[in-house]
């Protein structure tokens, strides 16, 4: 892909990515302990609720500033965009939303690094790119190592890491598919409209999964919890929106390398902001083992 791709051109993009989808932990936990203080019992579709309200809001706001989406939605394939909305938004989500609920916000945003893990092992399969190198396969041994001690000592409000692990992998899994789907559209649709068409159709889709919810959401979205719904929705349209873009100027893989920021802000932000949550060993040396395979899966590309 012809372009800058020096790091001081990606680099300020990625940083202001990661500090926005690291901001969605503690954001998310938030929201689950106000609701935990108000005594209120939570299911599933709750969850699922709270995640469509946040995404479908997000959608729409993509779609008002896109130029003329419309017009480049219907050009585009539509198997490709209702799949990059399952996978990016719908599925991803669903199990994303989980992982935070039942364990810290420090270790789901830690293992949000997963999703260059899968960008490894998927591209080759999904996207035509090379297989993992030796030098790869290596990193994604040690950043295995890194998550495995990292769940098995979190720290203090750690939940259930184990559940949460499994279900932030999968969810980062299908985000990583997503960002494959988004390369394959092609320059006839932009950033802004399909995104705004896969967070805003997945995030529908979220909305009926918690359809029972609906009944309730005068009880759940009170004031301080429609604030942080709000600051969410700009987190994931600002935060899709510059990926999607830096996706058309950059190499996904050369971005992927700068994925390590995410999942630093995520349980940076998260032990900042959530009082209840310190850092344990096992997350302490799990992180700095997750950073340096990430940084020697970009040396090795």
């Amino acid at each position: 892909m012809e372009g800058d791709h020096r790091w001081f051109k990606v680099l300020p993009g990625m940083l202001l990515c990661a500090l926005l989808w690291g901001s969605a932990f503690p954001a998310i936990k938030t929201v689950y302990g106000i609701w935990h203080e108000q005594g209120l019992e939570l299911s599933l579709p709750d969850y699922w609720w709270f995640a469509g309200v946040r995404f479908t809001i997000a959608g729409i706001a993509l779609l008002l500033i896109a130029r003329n989406p419309w017009e480049e939605i219907r050009r585009s394939s539509k198997p490709r965009l209702m799949t990059l909305s399952l996978t990016q938004t719908f599925g991803q989500y669903l199990l994303f939303y989980l992982a935070v609920a039942v364990a810290s916000g420090s270790l789901t945003g830690l293992l949000a690094s997963t999703g260059s893990f899968w960008w490894v092992l998927l591209a080759p399969l999904l996207a035509g790119t090379p297989k993992p190198s030796r030098a790869q396969w290596t990193a994604l041994l040690i950043g295995g190592l890194g998550i495995t001690l990292a769940t098995a000592a979190p720290g203090a409000g750690a939940g259930r890491p184990v559940l949460g692990a499994l279900l932030m992998i999968g969810a980062t899994g299908l985000g990583a598919v997503g960002v494959i789907e988004f390369g394959k559209l092609g320059k006839g649709i932009g950033a802004r409209a399909a995104t705004g068409f896969s967070l805003g159709a997945g995030g529908v889709l979220l909305l009926l999964c918690g359809i029972g919810t609906f009944p309730r959401a005068a009880e759940l979205m009170t004031p301080p919890v429609i604030l942080i719904t709000c600051w969410l929705s700009l987190v994931s349209a600002a935060a899709f929106a510059l990926w999607n873009y830096l996706s058309t100027k950059h190499p996904v893989p050369l971005l992927a390398g700068y994925r390590f920021l995410i999942p630093l802000c995520g349980m940076t932000e998260s032990l900042i902001f959530l009082k209840n949550e310190t850092a344990g060993w096992g997350l302490l040396v799990g992180a700095a083992l997750v950073v340096v395979s990430l940084v020697m899966m970009q040396r090795a590309r």
